[in-house]
């Protein structure tokens, strides 16, 4: 009885000693656990909040994405047509004044496109203003304001006879502008040319014979520059330029004259019924400068940019009495034609400096406004 006393006294200590030392071990673990899932709890939640300001983050830039997407989608219409103009123009063909006066020749070659959605273009103009003014070997300017472009100048022009296929500028520009048609910039830069830049192409060559360089650089960077105006399938494109010397003036002693050819160029579309749906403006300076002996002093090499290249650099904002540089103003006066037919935009109200009186206009536009009415009339009688 003793011997089985003891043997339960030990049993019943055995369970108590395995019953605190379970106690200890569960005790420990349970309040590191419990402080590892305190500081683990806002790890966790942490994590979840991040991926989902990432997940609304990246919703809202895709939503805000897709909007400009749909914005410029519905700009351009349902097939996505859109309108494009650029100029190229080169000083290389002036000549110093001596036994016979100079020239100062500045070359600029405008060309107006729409393309579709795919960036082919559906239509196509072109034109040069080539500007030759004179000065002479005493730095004096031969004034003159008889200028007009090579489509306008017409048979004029006298390319006829010089042409080995017997076509005037007008007609091989023409052809040019028809061969453009279905092609991409990236198609037109590479119109195969010979070293004079003379096309090699056989079918290319059965209408234009003249060297085609700048043609082609033109067309190409008016695509590039194509953008969405609301331009629609049936409209449509035409090419106005005018051109002055107003801001000639003749070389002194101790400054250099000059000879500008001020060029204004606007390319629009237009409806059945002759009004604007899209319009772009731009204007180009090309200016020679020469001595008082007739030696032209200015670099012919460089080129002429336009108004709208220059952007920011043209330095209007700073004169402008509504802090707007020349390429704002230019896109107030795109907007404001849009809508408007030739005896309209002829209508606009101007001042004896041509700047514009009506006020919704005068809010966007302070500069003259004459040769943009002018040239975007022509623009619109030569549409087609």
């Amino acid at each position: 009885m003793k011997k089985q006393v003891c043997m339960l006294a030990a049993s019943m200590m055995a369970v108590a000693l395995l019953a605190g030392c379970g106690q200890k071990e569960e005790g420990q673990p349970a309040a590191t656990v419990q402080a590892e899932a305190t500081t683990a709890q806002p790890e966790t939640e942490t994590k979840e909040e991040t991926k989902a300001e990432e997940t609304k983050a990246e919703e809202t830039s895709g939503q805000e994405a897709e909007t400009e997407a749909e914005k410029e989608a519905s700009a351009a219409g349902e097939d996505g047509f859109r309108m494009g103009m650029a100029v190229v123009s080169s000083m290389g063909s002036s000549k110093d004044a001596g036994e016979a006066d100079g020239v100062a020749q500045v070359d600029s070659v405008a060309a107006a496109v729409v393309i579709d959605k795919d960036g082919k273009i559906v239509s196509c103009k072109l034109d040069t203003a080539q500007t030759k003014m004179g000065f002479t070997a005493e730095g004096k300017v031969v004034m003159s304001q008889d200028f007009q472009t090579k489509k306008e100048l017409g048979e004029k022009y006298g390319m006829k006879a010089a042409s080995g296929i017997g076509k005037e500028w007008y007609e091989q520009a023409k052809a040019m502008e028809e061969y453009a048609i279905g092609k991409t910039a990236e198609e037109i830069k590479g119109i195969a040319v010979d070293e004079s830049t003379k096309p090699t192409d056989a079918d290319l060559l059965a209408g234009v014979t003249i060297k085609i360089g700048s043609y082609k650089e033109a067309i190409a960077e008016a695509a590039e520059n194509a953008t969405a105006q609301g331009v629609q399938e049936k409209d449509k494109l035409g090419l106005g330029i005018i051109t002055n010397m107003d801001k000639s003036k003749d070389a002194e002693a101790d400054a250099d004259g000059q000879c500008q050819a001020y060029s204004t160029y606007v390319a629009v579309a237009t409806d059945g019924e002759g009004k604007i749906t899209a319009c772009i403006i731009d204007s180009t300076q090309g200016t020679v400068k020469f001595d008082a002996e007739g030696k032209i002093t200015s670099d012919l090499t460089g080129g002429v940019k336009t108004k709208r290249q220059l952007g920011d650099d043209y330095g209007m904002k700073g004169a402008s009495g509504i802090g707007k540089e020349w390429y704002e103003q230019a896109a107030a006066m795109e907007d404001y034609l849009v809508g408007k037919t030739a005896e309209e935009v002829t209508g606009i109200a101007v001042d004896e400096s041509q700047k514009p009186t009506d006020a919704d206009l005068a809010a966007g536009v302070t500069v003259s406004i004459g040769g943009y009415q002018t040239a975007a009339v022509k623009a619109v009688e030569n549409a087609e």
